[in-house]
């Protein structure tokens, strides 16, 4: 490989970093399971996730990752496992998905800038920032995977940096309100849903797929993927559970710990000056989730591109190798979405992504079976029937977040029957994909062997 294109992949730590701002991007966003399960409740859910939806799910990845380290992820995978069709619903639900969730992050940053400056946000201002955050982050990625991948080592450190400091400021009041011999907090939950505190748990935890899609632009993926996956969900799971745990032992009401508290946190525990540092954390949350996820998600129309179901210009690259058509074109999709409602981009998110998952681990047990001797780097221990028990639980957590988001509501349905039409919608656009680009790629396959021939 030349050492140019070489020096242009993502090496393991940013591929690590870039990973966390995939799945996770800090401690902003499970401040709302405290009011459905309260501390104690908020911390065992934080707690068992990472062993039966996290784990399962980075074990998968980094098995199929690394036999089939391909540009695309997960859509090949499910394409080499069950053919074209499955591979092209895989890809759509990932893409139908990323619609929505990928309003959530500038939602996040705009709510965290509020904090910051009210005015600034105040009407329709915040969809002006939100744009803003979606315009610097679509040129930010046109500068190629290993631009993206170091902004998300730095990125990284700013955001976690507060917190190492509010974890000590906490863990210290905890310490001088036991020494005092203060009353205990109420550390139960309050009157709220138990259910929206898993969803909101599990969608914390979700994405690990994401960092697939970009095989082709990450050195030695074979050995980098699996280390990278076990390496982030530790990160994630202790970026959550420490600094959760800090506020507990501090002895903060429930009550007052909501969506941005994390501010008000560290006012009252180490004062002013780190409350403005975990607010320009949380804008940079926002931002850095965004800015990873267009490096996933843009590269899945041009792998459809190049397989003959997608406009061939999606495919089109510029001198650092980034899909600057793909970039642009979902960069104005998902700013459609912003104005939808945090806790409905949740629930459909959710759905959406998780049949994609599902997808993804029937890939996983279907290639133990049919294809035993593929190459596999890194191999879940033990045989298929392992592989099966390995994917069980995440598969029910998923139809359990279905189930629980039925009450949900989405463009004035339920939110179910919302994310079964856009399901619907994809062997729809399949067969008119191949009927269109499809038949253009085998008249140019065609034209190139009579070419060869004469």
């Amino acid at each position: 490989m030349p050492s140019g294109v070489s020096s242009r992949k993502l090496r393991l730590i940013p591929l690590v970093a870039a990973t966390y701002f995939m799945v996770s991007g800090g401690p902003y966003g499970i401040e709302d399971i405290l009011g459905g399960a309260g501390y104690l409740g908020a911390l065992a859910i934080l707690v068992i996730l990472p062993f039966i939806w996290s784990l399962p799910t980075t074990l998968m990845i980094g098995e199929l990752a690394s036999a089939m380290p391909d540009e695309g992820g997960f859509y090949v995978w499910v394409r080499r496992a069950f053919g074209p069709f499955w591979g092209y619903q895989e890809a759509w639900l990932s893409l139908a998905a990323s619609v929505f969730d990928m309003a959530i992050y500038p939602t996040i940053s705009v709510l965290y800038l509020t904090k910051l400056a009210p005015g600034w946000t105040a009407g329709h201002r915040g969809v002006f920032w939100a744009v803003t955050v979606v315009i610097i982050c679509c040129l930010w990625n046109l500068w190629g995977a290993r631009s993206v991948g170091r902004g998300a080592v730095a990125l990284f450190l700013l955001l976690l940096f507060p917190f190492a400091i509010l974890v000590v400021a906490g863990y210290k009041a905890g310490l001088l309100r036991y020494l005092h011999h203060a009353p205990p907090m109420p550390y139960t939950a309050p009157e709220g849903s138990f259910a929206t505190a898993i969803l909101v748990a599990m969608w914390n935890y979700m994405g690990w797929d994401n960092a697939s899609t970009v095989a082709q632009e990450v050195e030695n993926p074979r050995r980098n993927y699996p280390l990278a996956m076990i390496s982030t969900a530790a990160v994630v799971a202790l970026s959550y559970i420490i600094p959760l745990s800090a506020i507990a032992a501090a002895g903060i009401p429930i009550s007052q710990f909501s969506t941005g508290s994390w501010v008000d946190a560290a006012r009252i525990l180490a004062g002013p000056v780190l409350g403005i540092a975990i607010v320009i954390g949380g804008i940079i949350n926002g931002f850095g989730m965004f800015n990873s996820l267009v490096l996933s998600y843009t590269r899945l129309p041009v792998v459809l591109a190049e397989d003959g179901m997608m406009p061939a210009s999606l495919a089109l690259r510029n001198r650092r190798a980034s899909p600057w058509v793909s970039i642009v074109l979902c960069g104005l999709a998902w700013a459609l979405a912003l104005s939808f409602s945090f806790e409905r981009l949740i629930s459909i998110d959710l759905m959406l992504y998780g049949v994609s998952l599902i997808l993804e681990f029937a890939a996983l047990v279907a290639l133990r079976i049919y294809a035993p001797q593929m190459e596999r780097p890194f191999r879940i221990p033990g045989g298929t029937a392992v592989a099966c028990v390995v994917s069980a639980a995440p598969v029910l957590l998923i139809f359990y977040a279905i189930y629980a988001a039925r009450d949900e509501r989405m463009a004035h349905m339920p939110s179910i029957a919302f994310g079964l039409i856009i399901a619907a919608c994809g062997p729809v656009f399949y067969v008119i994909s191949r009927k269109i680009w499809g038949r253009r790629k085998r008249a140019a396959a065609m034209l190139v062997d009579t070419a060869a021939g004469d």
